[in-house]
């Protein structure tokens, strides 16, 4: 045995010492996490700096006078973690006292952005906000990152892939931080070719004709479809897929998709690989399943043509025609199956439409959401399905046409839900979009002569939310000055009764070349009611007063002058009048699909005026492809005097502008006097086609669209004959809008057929009015 050294003994000495003093330490320092449990006679906090003591109390699973454990001193650890408004915390044990230690995160103090282009600055705090990250919150690191990398996102939807964001964190007094994001946006990258590779039915070319996006081409620069996006790119794969599915190629599909981009982060390349399979006609349609004993009304619903390609399209309306009628039955959850039976050989295809009508369900609730201005029962007295009744699809459609068309929303949608635990029931939701319906409508109008014209009027068409209207007209343009108060209520009585009252004061000075000195004064008022008679049909009844005075003496129109020395200056008239409206619309606010009718007829027989006076009004809606309206609108007027009377001269029927031939001054058309004046005429004749087609980058609203129009009309007085020769013609473009303040029309148009004494007016603009 070798003998210890006196140094190795002193080594062994000093360790013994050394793990005697940390022992007593571990002891004395008696940490949170190795106690035994006693009970707790204090609790302190310490390290605030802006967080409430209350907070921190409120979180702790323990008081004064409780048994504190190790299990109860992690459990508010995670509760204090779990605020986010500390960055560390930890519990120390003094004696019988707990001792809370916490060190807050910082608070941002603001948040800026460096370099920002693209984005307002607005809606990406808004953004952030969403995320955590905003004025007065606790910074938090691994939320800048995650939002960081949501800016990132962001740009990169919008083809920005060489963007760079870094996000700076400076500290600041009283533990506060700035937040900046220095962002480097770069140059956008824009697809330099689309290749569709398998494609030999059709060409290269027309199927990138279908598409959203294209190659950078010269307007580019407006489209923006050069901008490559994924949600984009599958909307087109989806479009390209049904124009092979609706021209016979039943088995088609798209093989895969390659996006590539150059390194430079500048071009994109996008290869679509497809396989056509063969074209396929379809010989033969046949019903399987369950059609309610109801086969023959179900057949007569079918779309498909035997002995033509096969249509995706005509399947899909024939399986959503058949939905729709086990839906007016009560079957909310019918099913249709769509199976082709395929023989490749012959390149032919036979249709079984599978029916499942499942279970009857009825309607147990009606819920309205999203009206924050009008009132429920607005809503609810234009459905026509009623709650614990029969689910009836075609009430329902109808319903919510019927709210649509009150003009008060731009979005009406209705969901089905079934109720939980039942197996017969379902609640209906109605979900709508509040629009401004306090309309201040404005018109103005250029021309050489006159150069500014001005109308304005303000109209509430759902006042406090009640579905009353009430409007006030001012006219101030240098013919005429008008003030007219109306009020409406659609519901006069519980079966839908409507009931107008109108009151009105004008005075009007027909225009001329030589000046004027006369004016006509005309006060008046009427009641009218509307009754319903159908679903689409009102027939309108009511009586009114006016008063007509003609004034001046000079340079008064012969026609004018003539008629004030037969009847006097001053002639009165208790107007009868009767009016039918047929609106099949699909909206009030952007038709794109069916039709609406007016007929109008005022019969003077009590009074000073004795005239009968009609107007007609066919309006017609179509969707020649998709996205696309083509809209038409035919007025036509016509009135005489009766019991040997004139016809009155200021019932006359004006034409030119808006609402009539656009291209021409507002009423300039028709009869002009001795004096130059415009007087109109007896009968009136205006046609107005309108093809709407989308304006690209509008996102979701449906109501910006541009428009090209073709007019053609005219009036004419009593001795006038009408002919093609006295038409007046125009064509032009413009944009549609129902901008906030009301519909709002801007036109640019030329007179294709005129006569040089015509009165031009190229440019008109008008806020209020459809046509």
């Amino acid at each position: 045995m070798r003998p210890i050294s006196p140094i190795s003994s002193r080594l062994a000495l000093w360790r013994l010492a050394l793990m005697s003093i940390v022992l007593t330490a571990l002891f004395q320092a008696s940490p949170a996490w190795a106690v035994e449990p006693f009970r707790l006679t204090d609790i302190r906090v310490e390290g605030l700096q802006r967080a409430d003591a209350g907070t921190v109390f409120a979180s702790l699973p323990f008081r004064i006078g409780d048994n504190y454990s190790d299990e109860k001193g992690a459990a508010a650890l995670r509760a204090l973690f779990a605020t986010g408004l500390f960055k560390d915390v930890r519990i120390e044990i003094d004696g019988t006292v707990a001792v809370v230690i916490v060190e807050e995160r910082s608070v941002i103090s603001g948040i800026d952005f460096v370099g920002l282009k693209e984005f307002e600055k607005d809606a990406l705090l808004k953004a952030l906000k969403d995320f955590g990250i905003s004025e007065g919150q606790p910074f938090d690191k691994a939320l800048a990152d995650r939002a960081e990398q949501e800016l990132k996102r962001q740009y990169l939807s919008r083809s920005l892939y060489g963007v760079e964001i870094v996000t700076t964190v400076t500290p600041q007094e009283r533990n506060r931080v700035n937040v900046t994001f220095n962002v480097t946006e770069g140059a956008m990258a824009r697809i330099r070719e689309i290749h569709i590779v398998g494609s030999s039915a059709f060409s290269e070319s027309t199927l990138k004709g279908l598409f959203d996006l294209s190659e950078s081409g010269w307007l580019s620069w407006y489209t923006k479809s050069d901008r490559y996006s994924r949600s984009k790119l599958n909307a087109d794969l989806e479009t390209l897929r049904a124009y092979y599915l609706n021209r016979g190629y039943l088995e088609f599909s798209i093989e895969s998709t390659q996006v590539a981009i150059s390194p430079d982060k500048q071009d994109i390349s996008v290869t679509i690989n497809v396989k056509e399979g063969q074209p396929y006609i379809v010989t033969g349609v046949k019903l399987d399943g369950e059609y309610l004993s109801k086969g023959d009304e179900f057949k007569s619903l079918v779309t498909i043509k035997p002995g033509e390609p096969y249509r995706a399209e005509d399947v899909a309306a024939t399986t959503k025609a058949f939905v729709e009628k086990f839906g007016t039955f009560g079957y909310a959850f019918a099913r249709v199956d769509a199976r082709p039976e395929i023989d490749r050989v012959n390149g032919r295809v036979v249709l079984n439409l599978v029916g499942d009508p499942q279970r009857r369900v009825y309607v147990r609730r009606i819920n309205v959401s999203g009206n924050s201005r009008s009132r429920d029962e607005v809503v609810r007295r234009e459905f026509r399905q009623f709650e614990s009744s029969w689910y009836d699809g075609r009430k329902i459609k109808l319903s919510r046409d019927r709210v649509d068309r009150l003009g008060y929303f731009s979005e009406v949608n209705i969901d089905t839900s079934e109720v939980p635990g039942s197996a017969d029931q379902v609640d209906l939701t109605l979900t709508v979009k509040e629009k401004p319906t306090g309309n201040l409508m404005l018109g103005v109008g250029f021309s050489s002569a006159d150069k500014l014209a001005l109308t304005m009027s303000v109209k509430q068409d759902n006042i406090f939310g009640s579905g009353h209207y009430l409007g006030l007209d001012i006219n101030t343009s240098k013919s005429q000055f008008t003030v007219a108060l109306s009020t409406s209520d659609p519901y006069y009585t519980v079966d839908g009764i409507s009931r107008s009252f109108d009151v009105y004061y004008r005075t009007t000075k027909p225009l001329n070349s030589q000046g004027e000195d006369y004016k006509l004064i005309t006060p008046g008022g009427s009641v009218r009611f509307g009754v319903p008679f159908t679903e689409y049909d009102t027939v309108f009844f009511g009586v009114g007063y006016e008063q007509t005075t003609i004034e001046g003496r000079d340079n008064m129109p012969d026609s004018y002058f003539r008629y004030r020395k037969q009847f006097g200056p001053t002639s009165t008239s208790f107007p009868l009048t009767i009016g039918w409206t047929r609106d099949l619309r699909d909206s009030a606010l952007v038709p794109t699909e069916g039709s609406f009718q007016r007929a109008n007829v005022d019969l003077g027989v009590v009074g000073d005026q004795r005239y009968f006076k009609t107007d007609l009004q066919y309006q017609q809606y179509f969707t020649p492809i998709r996205r696309f309206t083509l809209a038409i609108n035919a007025q036509a007027g016509y009135g005489r005097g009766l019991m040997g009377r004139d016809y009155p001269i200021f019932k006359n029927f004006f034409g030119g502008g808006l609402g009539s031939v656009r291209g021409f001054e507002q009423g300039s058309l028709g009869q002009v006097d001795n004096l130059g004046a415009f007087i109109g005429g007896n009968r009136r004749l205006n046609v107005n086609t309108e093809l709407y087609v989308p304006l690209p980058g509008t996102g979701n609203d449906r109501t910006l669209r541009l428009f090209t129009y073709l007019d053609f009309g005219n009036v004419w007085a009593v001795q006038d004959k009408l002919t093609f020769d006295s038409l007046r013609a125009s064509v032009g473009l413009g944009i549609s809008w129902v901008s906030p303040v009301g519909p709002l029309k801007v036109s640019y148009g030329w007179p294709i057929k005129k006569q040089p004494t015509d009165r031009i007016q190229e440019l008109q603009f008008q806020i209020g009015t459809a046509f």
